[in-house]
């Protein structure tokens, strides 16, 4: 047989074992949730809520296509511009707080000594959201809910909260290119004026601002939100693609984007500032997806990489 000939048979034995392989992960994979269906076997676990701690409401939104232009400082050969719109999509379904943490889930954490008290005002009513938190405290609330439910909450990304704020979340673009620095900042300027109404009101009552077309209430309201998200800045014209990554400052979301200090009150705690954080800064939560809800997407994926 010719050399290659052989190579033409070899490649066909290795197709045939990879595709056997696929057909038995994705066999194995269905029998454990059909067994698990029919037969009573082990499934998914299910969340044992503390006593007196309910699950928050949640909205689920299965993965689609939308617009979005990362957040950061970019520039191009030296000149500031901005990052490239793009149409992306999230890699698993997401579910988000109906609405923000409220006073009274954030003083629950508070009174179990899991989450530090916060300098707000203590008349302010339960229902209110929880304003004047720093994303360490944030963070804190995040492992006390995990802990109290049994699954994993955390803090969205910034481009999940954008895909959350559906027609809701602002694209900010500024000047760019040859543009005077003095006129981009005061365009920046003009931006922040234009909104700084919105941003000067007291937080009120969970659903004052309504509900977007995905379900979530209040989301760009006049309460700005933290999101996991670090800063990046990055020059678009680097070859090798490199930036530079500082979370020791935090990508904010609300009626527009913004930045802001990982803020500590305790110096000795570490962080890049130490102050009070902005009176109208509060949070909501994502709760992760279990390996188990997203094993269709991943099986989908795989097979039509290895059909491609």
């Amino acid at each position: 047989m010719s050399a290659a000939a052989e190579t033409t048979v070899l490649h066909a034995h290795t197709e045939t074992l990879r595709n056997a392989l696929l057909g038995l992960a994705g066999a194995t994979a269905l029998v454990s949730v059909v067994g698990a269906l029919a037969f009573g076997l082990p499934g998914p676990a299910k969340e044992a809520p503390a006593a007196g701690i309910e699950t928050p409401a949640l909205v689920e939104l299965k993965p689609q296509p939308f617009a979005y232009r990362p957040a950061g400082d970019f520039s191009q050969a030296g000149r500031p511009t901005n990052a490239a719109l793009r149409t992306v999509s999230l890699d698993r379904p997401l579910a988000i707080m109906m609405h923000q943490v409220t006073v009274g889930e954030y003083q629950r954490c508070v009174t179990d000594g899991a989450c530090p008290r916060v300098a707000a005002d203590q008349r302010a009513p339960a229902d209110q959201p929880m304003v004047g938190v720093s994303w360490r405290d944030a963070n804190a609330y995040a492992a006390w809910l995990s802990a109290k439910l049994g699954t994993t909450w955390r803090l969205p990304t910034d481009e999940e909260w954008a895909f959350a704020a559906g027609s809701r979340w602002h694209d900010d673009v500024q000047p760019e290119g040859g543009v005077d620095p003095a006129q981009r900042w005061l365009a920046r300027y003009t931006q922040e004026s234009e909104r700084e109404d919105v941003a000067q009101r007291a937080p009120l009552p969970v659903g004052s601002f309504g509900v977007n077309e995905k379900g979530v209430l209040d989301i760009a309201g006049n309460v700005w939100e933290w999101t996991e998200s670090c800063f990046v800045r990055r020059d678009l014209a680097a070859a090798d693609g490199t930036q530079t990554v500082n979370c020791g400052v935090r990508v904010v979301q609300g009626s527009h984007r913004t930045y802001v200090s990982d803020f500590v009150r305790d110096a000795r705690a570490g962080g890049c500032a130490v102050g009070k954080p902005p009176s109208n800064l509060g949070f909501r939560l994502v709760r992760e997806t279990p390996a188990w809800k997203r094993w269709p997407t991943m099986m989908a994926r795989l097979l039509k990489g290895a059909v491609g």
